[in-house]
């Protein structure tokens, strides 16, 4: 019988709070949050580097389960690792475009966006009002990725801002992905 996969939390630029759908995750599930040194200054080869370290740590199967900046995590992380085969599948929420004019200079080492297709299957979730994502570029982004696209409708940034609570829809597109990988 398979291992069951472990789920990995990948929270975005400043990590993600008590109240956000990720950490309420993380309490009820067990699911693993991947600790990142430096959550102000996020730079992007220490991001990737410390991901892989916590990938390589265990060698079960792994569900990435990225908000926000860790959407291009994930992406950075697939271009360049020899060890993609460990992971099942991503869950990518709200993913933000560091490419806008208006983006902090904390984000610059996120440009520029990588676009190639994952090696394994991805979901990707989008708000057509995101503030940090035009809905136009979150599409482009995640066809570049392969990946499916689900869209609420307007509901800001996915996080704890955005009512989703414990966020059990979202819980069922990572079980679907689960399921089918």
């Amino acid at each position: 019988m398979p291992l069951a996969p472990r789920i990995l939390t990948l929270p975005g630029w400043l990590g993600s709070g008590p109240r956000h759908w990720q950490s309420r995750w993380e309490v009820l599930y067990g699911d693993q949050r991947v600790e990142q040194e430096d959550w102000e200054w996020p730079r992007r080869g220490d991001w990737m580097a410390r991901l892989e370290e916590v990938l390589l740590a265990d060698p079960r199967p792994t569900v990435l389960v990225a908000h926000s900046l860790g959407c291009q995590l994930v992406a950075s992380w697939a271009a360049h690792s020899r060890h993609t085969q460990r992971v099942r599948g991503a869950l990518l929420v709200a993913p933000p475009d560091p490419e806008r004019t208006d983006t902090p200079p904390q984000l610059y080492s996120w440009r520029p966006v990588v676009r190639q297709p994952l090696p394994f299957p991805a979901t990707a979730v989008i708000s057509s009002d995101d503030p940090f994502c035009s809905p136009e570029r979150a599409i482009d982004m995640v066809v570049q990725w392969s990946g499916t696209l689900v869209n609420l409708g307007p509901r800001g940034h996915l996080n704890a801002d955005s009512g989703l609570g414990d966020w059990p829809e979202g819980r069922a597109l990572l079980e679907a992905l689960c399921a089918a990988g």
